[in-house]
Order: C-alpha cells, then structure tokens, then sequence
C-alpha cells in the first residue's frame, strides 16, 4: 500500500502518527540503525505462509521468525516463509521488504509477536525504503485486531 493510502486509513480513524524520513535502506537492521532506532523497537513485516495461505508475522528487527512457535499459535498444520512471488503483487505501491503491517486492509492475518506488545509504541516500514511511522500500540491493536503470541527468537 502507498503510504499515502495508510496515512489516509490512519486519518480516517482519527490515529495520530509520525512520520520518520531516513536514508534509503533495505534490511530492517539497516533501517533501525538509519533512523536511530534501536532494532528491537522496530517492527518488521516478515510475509508467511501459513496452512499455504499468506498472512503477516510482525515482531522486532532484532529478531527471527521462529516457524514451530507460528504454527502452535495460530493452531496451523504448517508454517513456513512465503516467496516473494507469492506476494508482491498483493501490495502495490509497496516496495518489497517495506510492508506496514496492516493485513487487515488486505483481508489477511496478522501475527504480533507478544515482545512488541510491551512497548507503548510500534514504528513499521511505511511501503518505502525511507519512511517509518511511529504510533502508538493500543492504536494500532485496535485497529488491525492482531493474534499475539510468542513467535521469535532473538538472532
């Protein structure tokens, strides 16, 4: 999604945000590090399959995706990471690597991983290499409405 579209979606529901200009960068470590953020307060979007359909695990930059931990949560017979030809046209606007975690306007599942809840604030890619938001976690819980679990392990 454009962030012009999830910036409108946000104003709609009268959400406030910020926006956070960083210099280009790829990998979610990158960006914490280009931003000044530290990685474990970053949440990145990592696109799985789950029972074979596409959903969405957020949990910190720092860490990994822990696909036995996934699958328990979510009660799923098989979890694994999905392709990039799996998705990339599900998002457009979005530059890969770059997509909010917000599956609800997608009709997709969100997973948060449980570390994320404890802080007051989530800051995600914003569809580009150069833009976060930062807004805080009760808002964006009510608005995507995300399963949470424990679902990674630290690198």
């Amino acid at each position: 999604m454009p962030v012009n579209r999830l910036k409108k979606f946000l104003d709609d529901n009268n959400i406030k945000y910020i926006s956070i200009f960083h210099s280009h960068a790829y990998t979610a470590q990158e960006v914490a590090e280009s931003a000044h953020i530290p990685g474990r307060e970053l949440a990145k979007t990592v696109m799985v399959k789950i029972d074979g359909k596409i959903a969405m695990a957020v949990l910190s930059a720092s860490d990994k995706v822990d696909f036995s931990l996934l699958q328990e949560a979510v009660g799923a017979g098989k979890a694994e990471l999905a392709g990039e030809h799996e998705f990339t046209d599900l998002f457009p606007g979005c530059q890969i690597g770059a997509i909010p975690p917000f599956g609800n306007l997608y009709h997709m599942q969100v997973i948060v991983d449980e570390k994320l809840t404890e802080e007051n604030e989530i800051v995600f890619n914003a569809g580009s290499y150069t833009e976060l938001i930062s807004l805080q976690y009760e808002d964006f819980k009510r608005l995507v409405k995300p399963c949470v679990s424990r679902i990674s392990s630290n690198n």
